[in-house]
């Protein structure tokens, strides 16, 4: 059962970054708040992943282009858009939105790779798309047609899918770099990209003050170096198909979260459009692998 913490501390940590992403806004902007996250994170990783880079430096060359692209996708534009959504939605919705990655991730697989999907696909696509209609539009669906679907839960919606697009990518190009070096060398590949926003962002967005500071602490140390390394402990221990279904239980820490913290209200379609959502994304992954109910034995330290 150990083994089974590491996914529920990533999810635990997953959570809480949703949280610092409400609390940041209005008080740095989004590429500041993503720059200080990657260069604490890369400070802290410099210190033992910096020398295995150096050392396998020829076998890692060839392969550099496509981690810093992925860098720029999981670190800089999922999480900026990330931060710009949480102007106009809330962090329940935000839960929600990100919790449908798997599914995202399934259908961006089937359109770029080969294979037919589960059979449960295109059903669970529907649910969920369901689901996440009523979730934003409060439980009232044609109020879309004249209202719109507001910005934030847009935009949620597209870093989702930049995030699907990464995890593709990822299998797609069979990156064979050690999961800390990836890691260490994609943060560089957000860091080239955010520098010259940064530096063309006024000062005021930019300002560290005691308000900020903590936010951006838990953002670099937290949520970009422990929550990678126990999700990816996780993976090894239990296998990623097991590990992706603890992203159903994202929402409701996050609103566990969110309304002691944040004040937000649980409405009944937060209740009724997150669960739509998430039974989709389960019936889009049936039928389960057989091996997803075994116990995959830790390995040997």
């Amino acid at each position: 059962m150990r083994n089974y913490a590491y996914p529920l501390v990533t999810m635990l940590l997953w959570s809480g970054n949703v949280i610092v992403s409400k609390m940041a806004h209005g008080l740095i902007a989004a590429p500041a708040m993503s720059f200080y996250r990657v260069v604490l994170a890369l400070a802290i990783m410099s210190l033992f992943a910096a020398r295995p880079v150096w050392r396998h430096w020829h076998s890692i060359r060839p392969q550099l282009p496509k981690l810093l692209f992925l860098g720029f996708l999981s670190m800089a534009f999922y999480q900026c858009l990330s931060y710009w959504a949480a102007a106009s939605t809330s962090a329940t919705n935000m839960a929600v939105i990100t919790a449908l990655t798997p599914l995202l991730t399934l259908l961006t697989t089937r359109l770029l790779l080969a294979g037919s999907g589960p059979r449960g696909m295109l059903p669970g696509a529907l649910l969920a798309l369901f689901g996440t209609v009523w979730l934003i539009s409060g439980g009232h669906p044609m109020q879309l047609l004249s209202q719109g679907v507001r910005s934030g839960d847009l935009l949620m919606l597209t870093a989702a899918l930049s995030y699907a697009f990464y995890s593709v990518f990822l299998k797609k190009w069979h990156i064979t770099v050690p999961a800390w070096q990836s890691t260490y060398l994609q943060a560089w590949g957000a860091l080239i990209t955010l520098l010259p926003v940064f530096f063309w962002l006024p000062a005021e967005q930019t300002q560290l003050n005691e308000q900020t500071v903590p936010l951006i602490l838990y953002a670099g140390i937290l949520a970009s170096v422990l929550l990678p390394y126990c999700w990816t402990q996780g993976i090894t221990r239990l296998g990623p198909a097991r590990c992706s279904l603890f992203l159903n239980i994202l929402p409701f820490m996050t609103a566990m979260l969110a309304i002691p913290l944040l004040g937000e209200q649980l409405g009944a379609h937060h209740v009724s459009g997150g669960l739509l959502t998430l039974a989709g994304v389960i019936l889009a992954q049936w039928p389960p692998q057989q091996w997803l109910f075994k116990t995959k034995a830790a390995p040997a330290k």
